[in-house]
């Protein structure tokens, strides 16, 4: 009985302490933000390898606010790369405390990490270049297509009703730049993805008037800046931070700050007006999953 009770101490001692955010912010005097490197206009690099974007200007709002509450002035906020692939078990382990990327609030996310309120709405189409004169998913049958490792897009196009009995090939990149530079070597037909992320890298790519995003919407998807599940006091902070941005509007400058206006690297504008599901999510906050946008 007492080895029992003495492994059953090794255990709880070996596992991370994870559920109290603020105090390990607290204790280490550091916040650590996950980054995209190529999720335009997200979460990027700009020209010097610098992160910005709209999520990353919105986490650097959350950080402000746990300086705020935790009284740490000097705060550090630091800067952890993820991918598709990894973002979900950094976050969960405590290594990302906040992630700023462009990932999607579903319900099967939901079951490992929580979900600040959505921030961003986009669709899920297909960028192909113009000359290819594909309009739509029947037209992929045969063809090599890009989506993005660890991204929901090939299932999206497989449960579609005009996806259905289309044969194409499936070609991944390790981030969406890869992914884009398939599509642009003609390794691929098309990539599939948020429409905002595509807009973003035809804006930032050499020749913009190449390419256009096509065919059936797939799936509408809120995205939001993810944490760690259970842990409530941290939640509550990142949840009525990110509701004071949109109660003060300063997130509507924020989106057209990202979205409306040229942007680095190439000083391109995506154009990209904010849809009326955003609008209503904005005036309405929600963390709910992406089921709750596609009911049928």
């Amino acid at each position: 009985m007492k080895r029992i009770a003495i492994a059953a101490c090794s255990v709880l001692l070996a596992a991370p302490a994870l559920a109290d955010t603020l105090a390990k912010v607290k204790d280490s005097g550091a916040i650590t933000l996950g980054i995209r490197e190529s999720s335009y206009p997200l979460s990027y690099l700009d020209a010097s390898q610098k992160p910005i974007g709209y999520h990353i200007d919105i986490c650097n709002r959350i950080a402000d606010a746990v300086k705020t509450q935790l009284k740490l002035p000097a705060l550090k906020v630091q800067h952890q790369a993820v991918t598709s692939q990894n973002r979900i078990p950094l976050v969960a382990n405590g290594t990302v405390d906040l992630e700023c990327g462009s990932t999607t609030n579903n319900e099967a996310r939901q079951k490992q990490v929580a979900f600040a309120p959505t921030t961003f709405v986009t669709n899920v189409r297909m960028a192909v270049k113009k000359s290819s004169g594909i309009k739509g998913l029947p037209e992929l049958n045969g063809k090599p297509v890009a989506t993005t490792t660890g991204t929901t897009s090939v299932q999206l196009m497989r449960g579609h009703e005009k996806g259905k009995g289309v044969d194409f090939k499936e070609v991944y990149g390790k981030d969406h730049a890869d992914s884009f530079l398939m599509l642009e070597t003609d390794r691929a037909v098309a990539f599939v993805m948020d429409d905002n992320l595509l807009a973003g890298l035809i804006a930032t790519s050499k020749a913009p008037a190449d390419y256009a995003i096509v065919g059936e919407v797939l799936s509408v998807e809120p995205i939001a800046i993810m944490l760690r599940k259970d842990d409530p006091a941290f939640k509550k902070l990142v949840d009525e931070a990110v509701k004071a941005l949109m109660k003060s509007g300063e997130i509507d400058k924020l989106y057209a700050k990202w979205f409306m206006a040229p942007i680095p690297p190439r000083n391109a504008s995506l154009n990209f007006p904010m849809s009326d599901k955003l609008k209503e999510l904005i005036k309405a906050p929600s963390d709910a999953p992406a089921e709750a946008f596609n009911k049928k």
